[in-house]
């Protein structure tokens, strides 16, 4: 297909199409002449990738460089070109490290212990792993710190169950841009479903435990 009908298959502008290449994120078309190129299906898988991560997981044009790199290098195991997805998606917190309070010092010692405790394994610069220490340090400085003492545990092993859920959904596609596209687009959106389900949960809970009629 010719750059015109990839743009109207993918919603993608020729322009932006044109962009993504000079980028690296999308491999040039099949010269057919000098000024004509043509396109095939695996452009139009990597378009709906680049799409969802930048327009879903809010990506950088850098950080989608990095992500489609591991996609193309067959030598990268699954593991690590889906952890390389995955970290990107997750806000990082770079200005945090620089002077940390006495509270991110002690809630990233709280994090260590929880993945040693259960045994979990994560490199120690993985952005999930700053990003659960900001938000313990966060409680602890509003004076809540108790309820991570009493319920981080019991988060973790809801946490535990639904990623198990969600990689067996992932191994269900088989190319690799699937499966990247499934993580991005799980994690962002599959973030905004688990936080309405515990809204919900929460008002059933109450109920419950208050007995405030429905």
């Amino acid at each position: 297909m010719r750059i015109g009908e990839l743009s109207r298959r993918t919603g993608v502008s020729v322009a932006t199409i044109k962009y993504y290449v000079r980028e690296g994120l999308l491999p040039a078309g099949q010269l057919t002449s000098p000024n004509q190129a043509s396109y095939e299906e695996a452009h139009v898988r990597r378009l709906r990738l680049i799409r969802a991560m930048i327009d879903v997981g809010g990506l950088s044009v850098a950080a989608v460089r990095e992500v489609v790199a591991a996609v193309d290098d067959p030598e990268q195991p699954l593991h690590t070109m889906l952890g390389a997805a995955a970290d990107n998606v997750v806000p990082r917190y770079e200005g945090a490290g620089d002077e940390p309070g006495d509270a991110l010092v002690a809630a990233r010692d709280t994090v260590t212990d929880l993945l040693a405790r259960r045994g979990w394994l994560s490199h120690d610069d993985a952005p999930a792993r700053e990003a659960l220490a900001v938000a313990v340090a966060a409680l602890e400085n509003v004076g809540h710190g108790g309820f991570t003492e009493a319920v981080l545990d019991a988060y973790a092993d809801a946490a535990e169950r639904v990623a198990q859920v969600d990689v067996e959904y992932v191994a269900k596609n088989v190319a690799r841009e699937e499966l990247v596209e499934s993580v991005v687009v799980g994690t962002v959106l599959g973030d905004a479903v688990f936080a309405a389900l515990r809204r919900l949960a929460h008002i059933e809970a109450s109920r419950r435990v208050f007995g405030i009629e429905r």
